[in-house]
């Protein structure tokens, strides 16, 4: 039995001449928490839009819990798809209590039982009567994420889940999201572009942008050995240093460096360097020069 959850195989999705997605392909294992990130525009949304059924792509395969979504000959409505989603907004019918929210969507004689489980596992169990009003942005998150999980999805889809929230509460509200993924055990599709997010919440993390996934690994590697310079970049301030490859090393502008990738003799590359690689070393023959400074609470941030 196979280990994927999700698979995306070409997916192609063209709006008004312009390309959201570009012949993507992605894996989601089970029981994975995949951290999707990328800039605005750069077709995320549009991706979880197909997972869920309700946009077709133009080209490509889904499958989803091993049963083909989407193919040339064959598309499954969203209804008889086994995803759950939470939204930005939340979602939550205003009229119904947190109970009647977490129960939509259920099913059988058990489903008093099933709201019960739910409430307990987001940590709402005192909240059945409560109106989506009387609730804080976090406390509406964790309904919201009871309601997608209720039906036991075969993956659930998280698109940028704290982004009404404040600083404060999203760290807190995060932590709480991610520790009861962990205790379901369930499969998650989380969606941001902040990165300290992706390195936070993702098993493993996948870079998008101009509608292909440029990168995908566990955040250790997608931090510290950036596939492309797009990928560098965005998950962290970086410089790059021009430099040749020699029998010793890569020799550039301030030495002698060591390379962590493959290359040869005489191969013209780029350094990519963050600030936390950087050492400060004071010496009285440099000829730099602080151009400016700037406090950022736990750094100070200099350009020389």
């Amino acid at each position: 039995m196979s280990d994927i959850a999700v698979r995306c195989e070409g997916l192609v999705k063209t709006f008004s001449d312009a390309g959201a997605l570009n012949g993507l392909s992605l894996d989601v294992v089970k029981g994975e928490i995949l951290a999707l990130i990328g800039p605005s525009g750069c077709g995320k949304t549009t991706l979880l839009r197909l997972i869920t059924g309700v946009s077709k792509p133009d080209a490509g395969s889904i499958e989803v819990g091993g049963r083909v979504m989407v193919s040339p000959e064959r598309f499954v409505p969203p209804e008889f798809r086994r995803v759950g989603m939470v939204f930005q907004n939340y979602a939550l019918f205003p009229h119904l209590n947190v109970a009647a929210n977490i129960a939509y969507g259920l099913h059988g004689a058990d489903k008093d039982d099933q709201v019960s489980a739910m409430l307990q596992l987001v940590g709402l169990s005192g909240y059945a009567d409560r109106m989506p009003n009387e609730l804080s942005g976090g406390e509406q998150q964790r309904v919201a994420l009871a309601r997608a999980m209720g039906p036991r999805p075969d993956v659930l889809l998280l698109d940028e889940p704290f982004s009404n929230l404040d600083s404060g509460q999203r760290v807190h509200v995060r932590n709480e999201v991610r520790a009861i993924l962990r205790m379901s055990g369930a499969t998650a599709i989380f969606v941001t572009h902040h990165q300290e997010e992706a390195l936070f919440m993702g098993d493993r993390i996948a870079v998008q942008h101009q509608g292909s996934i440029q990168q995908v690994g566990n955040p250790g590697d997608v931090f510290g050995n950036p596939a492309t310079r797009f990928v560098a970049t965005f998950m962290g301030e970086t410089d790059f240093l021009p430099g040749e490859v020699t029998a010793e090393g890569v020799q550039t502008e301030i030495g002698l460096l060591q390379s962590t990738h493959p290359v040869s003799v005489g191969d013209q590359v780029e350094v990519a360097v963050r600030a936390d690689d950087v050492r400060i070393a004071p010496a009285p023959t440099s000829g730099a020069l602080v151009l400016t400074s700037a406090y950022r609470g736990m750094v100070n941030v200099y350009r020389v």
